[in-house]
């Protein structure tokens, strides 16, 4: 059976669900590959202020993301670099501002995001939409998990099938 057959069973089976229970959120495919969160990750944007004290570094205006397929664009970004052994790798980014995450053919918006690079992990939150094709699921809040190519959307989740069909 396709993915978006399934995608769109559970979308119809969560609306006949219970509020409370449709409300304890949604599986769902994001991005339709595994995101490999070893690849580097490239940054631009228009101002960088780097605190060594601390070991962060703050990107804002324009900030854009990518690593591999995914890109992720936001007003400003919050880069905490891993503890130890000298290495400069980032551990994890904090957007804030108009946040776009795309990979692959599915794009999601919110107000944050948190990329965890360890854990293979985003977590998206504030008036969170998800578009997958001519579909759009929002929720106050996505769990990413880049590892295995899913996320759980979180509190009201609501839908719209086939919102760019004319």
């Amino acid at each position: 059976m396709p993915a978006y057959i399934r995608q769109l069973l559970l979308i119809l089976l969560l609306a006949g669900l219970p509020s409370d229970l449709a409300a304890q959120g949604a599986r769902i495919a994001f991005g339709g590959l595994k995101q490999d969160t070893s690849l580097p990750v490239e940054i631009s944007a228009d101002q960088l202020q780097v605190n060594q004290a601390d070991g962060t570094a703050v990107f804002s205006g324009n900030v854009k993301i990518g690593q591999g397929q995914m890109r992720l664009s936001a007003d400003k970004v919050l880069v905490e670099y891993a503890k130890g052994n000298g290495t400069g790798r980032i551990s994890r980014l904090l957007a804030t501002g108009n946040v776009i995450l795309v990979n692959s053919p599915d794009a999601a918006q919110a107000r944050e995001a948190i990329y965890s690079i360890d854990e293979g992990r985003v977590v998206m939150r504030g008036d969170v939409i998800l578009t997958q094709g001519d579909n759009a699921l929002s929720s106050e809040r996505m769990v990413i998990n880049l590892k295995d190519g899913t996320a759980v959307m979180e509190g009201r989740v609501k839908s719209i099938l086939g919102a760019g069909a004319n």
